[in-house]
């Protein structure tokens, strides 16, 4: 029987294990020529300009990556319904579909900071099965299929295996809206960076759950999220060995905007911490209250 979410989704769309190699080679290959593309853009723009949010940019590198990854993948599955970043939906949007982002990152990527990716995640009904993350100024390409793990370029990867939130570095981000909103998780940040080894923030979604899937970092959590920022990553880290859920271990919901990703030993310890955070109700955001329970 099928036993993580990915399996479970591999089974539900009744893709058979040569079926799903192809379709991660497919999805490796149109990240890696997305990649591709950034690097020939990078520190060359030509246009930066913002979405209509505070901090949420878009480049031409966004719209060309984008446009080639796009062709990409439906020269090579025609049938399969895709819902990218910067052009939205095409095709059909229940059973396969391919979430993609060209430019995870687009703000490093404008200001000349190395970390940004192109993500590419195939989901079966809203629920992730593989995924495929080029991040091309380190040269390397993350992917995972079920049946055959998850790999850093050829070299297989696992999560790491820390046991405790006090040896751990953890990653995170902020979401565009967070000028505006209490539920922000800047008081999460505090908590658990005076509680761990550090935390990060890279900036990059699909970055953050690649370099979770390979050890680099033992937990993320984040909010504000979209499908094309998770899909990717949320199969690399449950292939990889990892646990991905929601803030209070509820199964992960790729339409939430949430994500809760780490090792088993860490899931409960990380659970607990975000219990232990929670703005005041009802406070402006002109004089945020925090409560902080169970210092």
């Amino acid at each position: 029987m099928p036993s993580t979410l990915c399996e479970k989704g591999a089974a539900a769309a009744d893709l058979s294990p040569s079926v799903l190699g192809e379709l991660v080679e497919i999805a490796r290959s149109a990240a890696e020529l997305g990649g591709s593309v950034l690097m020939e853009h990078y520190g060359n723009l030509s246009s930066v300009r913002d979405k209509g949010r505070l901090g949420d940019l878009v480049t031409n590198a966004d719209t060309a990556a984008e446009e080639q990854v796009l062709e990409a993948l439906q020269s090579s599955t025609p049938d399969i319904g895709i819902l990218a970043e910067e052009s939205g939906a095409r095709g059909q949007q229940n059973g396969l579909r391919w979430c993609v982002d060209p430019l995870d990152g687009t703000t490093n990527f404008a200001h000349g900071y190395p970390l940004f990716a192109t993500s590419i995640g195939l989901t079966w009904n809203q629920q992730p099965i593989l995924g495929a993350i080029a991040v091309p100024f380190l040269q390397e390409i993350f992917w995972a299929a079920p049946g055959m793990g998850a790999f850093r370029n050829e070299k297989p990867i696992q999560v790491s295996s820390c046991q405790s939130l006090q040896d751990s570095l953890l990653v995170t981000g902020f979401a565009y809206d967070r000028h505006s909103r209490l539920d922000n998780n800047y008081a999460e940040f505090c908590w658990f960076t005076h509680r761990t080894h550090g935390v990060r923030r890279g900036g990059a979604a699909a970055v953050d759950l690649a370099f979770v899937a390979c050890g680099r970092q033992d937990g993320y959590w984040e909010r504000g999220l979209s499908p094309w920022d998770l899909a990717a990553g949320a199969a690399l880290v449950e292939l990889a060995g990892g646990v991905v859920s929601g803030y209070r271990g509820e199964p992960f919901d790729l339409s939430s905007g949430r994500v809760l990703a780490c090792g088993d030993a860490l899931h409960s310890q990380m659970i607990d911490g975000l219990g232990q955070v929670k703005p005041l109700s009802g406070a402006s955001f002109g004089a945020p209250e925090l409560t902080v329970m169970g210092s």
